[in-house]
């Protein structure tokens, strides 16, 4: 049977969701099946609770691995009538279920918010000892002293000794941030010796979103952008005249407002169009009041999201303070700002070393994807993104950010990044922002490209208007160190991003040609294909060079590399110039790395499939085990890619650039947000072996 660890609150509001994800990500990347169960669920549907969507969604578990059990109104009843065994033996079953398709199963205890919080309290100990499974306990803080938060730590300890409780590690949640170092250095250590984790309150957090809000209070979207990520910092009740009302309107405050007041209305839209002037979250009209006809054009053009409520001001304003953000509403940014804050404060080898989990045996594309993540976090690194009024870039970075993957920098006119941030309801607080043709680096930038471009003819004048250019500038930030890597092309062609790296980056000492690979996520393993992007036709020389490279970016993430030089023929069955050209190839990459497993020339089917592999190439060390693929031209690359990638449903993280002596990579122009977060977490860790 699986392993389970049960998350239990000791506290109410301890903020439990946000340990149970975030022990969720880190059983991930160590486990090869993990499982999410929550005996108690607070709506009227066990199978339809927001957590378990969360946690579904984000781990891509399927009901077998991931379920509700019991309602609190069922188990309410059920206490009332004495039955706790039934209560027990059905989450015990649900449990079992789980585990028999798992390695290791987050089992979620209740809130502590019902009417008797011992009750609940004794209800998760009894859970967590029939299901076998040891307790993380977290304490909340929120509102508490340094000694309060403290002693809560030492009653929490005290009571799950007395439910006979194994207590794996307690976590202080929802500290004031200047007391979580005061708390930590208050707490009494346990018979363990082990560290309690002690975790800040975080306001992007803990503010609700106007998604939250709009759900909360049932109001409908009658204008403006359909933005329901936007976060609520503030609230403001338009009960005065414009010009004190702007005075007081914050950024991301969300206004309350007559539906008669057309005054406030427009200047709330105005402010939005004003880099001088903050950007709302949202509009809420009260009081069943439809605005004057001749508003509603302009309510449609509104950045945010316009609402209407029945109710009046006073109501309204109430009921909008009372909503409560919570993290299994499963907005990205919110998840990103809890994932960060958990890496930076849990120690995640102390913690797994508690769980003795065995070794995890398969490379799913999420958890590739994940540690990615990790990796880059691991050696903190700093990316420059060029395309500073891309929403796209916009977003990743705030999810970057909020992540704590990198360091990061901006490129663009300052005041247009944060009006197109503002509009968009995007926090950039914390990253740098740097506009080239202002910039102070700028002179130096074109006096160094002037010095190593003179060969073309190039002169500062003519420099110091290149490097106004983003792809320039950005590159010369990272040939002269003051970042390490960059990542663009959502918004220019591969050529824009490459150009200006082919020119004064440079290859690397014994590499001739700038080659790109695909990182190709198959169910149970991770694949390498190269170039699918960059060379059109190498010549021999030029396809032994992409082999290597691939090699050492395959070995770079975690990919054992077994090259596969690929040709319409295998081994010495064909002849013709194309088959010739990948058997020399496959000689000169021998003769570089006699280390390596290379095999070539081989087809596809043969590098992949062992049955074939054996009637085709009998005793290859490569044959039918291929973990990275030299396609032998772009046409053939790039079709071959994407053919496996539609008809697989292989993820193809790339296109990631080899071979220069920093890392530059390039992005599609149709790419995501998730796009451009990994390839910016790819990039910081080409940056860790390049440092």
């Amino acid at each position: 049977m699986a392993k389970g660890i049960y998350v239990s609150a000791t506290t109410p509001g301890s903020g439990k969701s946000l340990v149970a994800l975030g022990l969720a990500d880190t059983l991930h990347r160590h486990a090869d099946r993990i499982g999410f169960f929550k005996p108690v669920v607070l709506g009227p549907d066990a199978m339809n609770d927001p957590m378990v969507a969360l946690m579904k969604s984000r781990f891509e578990l399927d009901d077998h691995r991931c379920r509700g059990g019991l309602t609190f109104a069922e188990v309410r009843a059920l206490l009332a009538e004495g039955k706790r065994a039934e209560i027990d033996g059905r989450c015990v079953e649900i449990f079992a279920e789980i585990s028999r398709h798992c390695d290791v199963v987050i089992v979620e205890g209740t809130d502590l918010t019902g009417q008797d919080a011992a009750v609940e309290f004794d209800l998760n100990a009894r859970l967590a000892n029939n299901l076998a499974a040891p307790v993380v306990a977290v304490v909340g803080a929120k509102g508490r002293t340094v000694a309060e938060a403290a002693a809560a730590v030492q009653v929490a300890r005290k009571e799950l000794a007395a439910g006979k409780c194994a207590l794996l590690a307690i976590m202080v949640n929802r500290a004031d941030p200047a007391d979580v170092e005061a708390i930590a250095a208050e707490i009494k250590p346990g018979a363990s010796g082990r560290p309690v984790y002690v975790l800040p309150e975080l306001e992007e957090i803990a503010r609700p979103t106007t998604g939250e809000v709009a759900a909360a209070l049932g109001v409908r979207q009658i204008a403006g952008r359909a933005d329901m990520e936007r976060d609520v910092r503030d609230i403001k009740v338009a009960a005065m005249n414009v010009g004190n009302f702007l005075n007081v309107l914050d950024e991301g405050a969300l206004v309350i407002v007559p539906g008669d007041r057309a005054d406030v209305m427009v200047a709330c839209l105005a402010s939005s169009f004003s880099p001088e002037f903050p950007v709302p979250s949202a509009l809420i009209l009260t009081g069943g009041l439809a605005p004057d006809a001749n508003i509603y054009p302009l309510l449609a053009q509104a950045p945010f999201p316009v609402f209407a409520a029945s109710e009046d001001t006073y109501t309204t304003a109430r009921r909008v303070s009372e909503v409560r953000s919570e993290i299994w509403s499963g907005h990205r940014r919110k998840v990103a700002s809890a994932l960060g804050l958990w890496s930076r404060r849990v120690d995640e080898a102390e913690l797994m070393e508690r769980l003795h989990l065995p070794r995890a045996e398969r490379m799913t594309p999420l958890r590739f994807l994940h540690d990615l993540i990790e990796r880059a976090r691991s050696q903190r690194r700093h990316v420059v993104l060029p395309e500073g009024t891309d929403v796209r870039i916009l977003r990743a970075a705030e999810i970057l950010h909020r992540r704590d993957v990198c360091d990061l920098t901006l490129l663009g006119r300052e005041s247009d990044v944060r009006e197109l941030a503002a509009a968009r309801g995007i926090d950039l607080s914390g990253i740098n922002i740097v506009d080239p043709a202002t910039s102070v680096l700028r002179q130096g930038f074109a006096e160094k490209y002037a010095e190593l471009r003179a060969h073309k003819g190039v002169d500062l004048a003519k420099a110091l208007e290149i490097m106004q250019d983003g792809s320039y500038f950005g590159t010369m930030m990272v040939q002269l160190g003051v970042v390490d890597g960059m990542v663009s092309g959502a918004a220019h062609t591969t050529a824009h991003t490459i150009r200006p790296a082919l020119e004064f980056v440079k290859t690397r000492d014994g590499v001739k040609i700038v080659s790109s690979v695909f990182l190709m996520l198959m169910p149970d393993r991770v694949l390498v294909y190269g170039d699918c992007a960059v060379n059109p036709d190498p010549n021999v020389e030029q396809l032994a060079d992409i082999a290597l490279a691939s090699a050492e970016t395959a070995a770079q993430f975690g990919v054992e590399p077994r090259v596969a030089m690929l040709s319409y023929s295998t081994g010495g069955s064909g002849s013709g110039e194309a088959v010739d050209e990948v058997r020399q190839a496959t000689g000169l990459v021998r003769e570089r790395r006699p280390d390596l497993a290379v095999e070539g020339p081989i087809q596809y089917d043969a590098a992949v499939d062992a049955s074939i592999a054996e009637s085709k190439m009998p005793g290859s060390s490569v044959a039918g085990q291929a973990t990275v693929f030299i396609f032998p031209d772009l046409n053939t690359g790039n079709n071959t890619y994407k053919a496996v990638q539609q008809s697989s449903g292989a993820v193809a993280v790339g296109p990631v650039l080899q071979g220069l002596r920093k890392p530059v990579n390039d992005l599609s122009r149709g790419c995501t947000v998730e796009d451009i977060v990994n390839t910016v977490a790819i990039t910081a860790i080409q940056a860790q072996a390049t440092a």
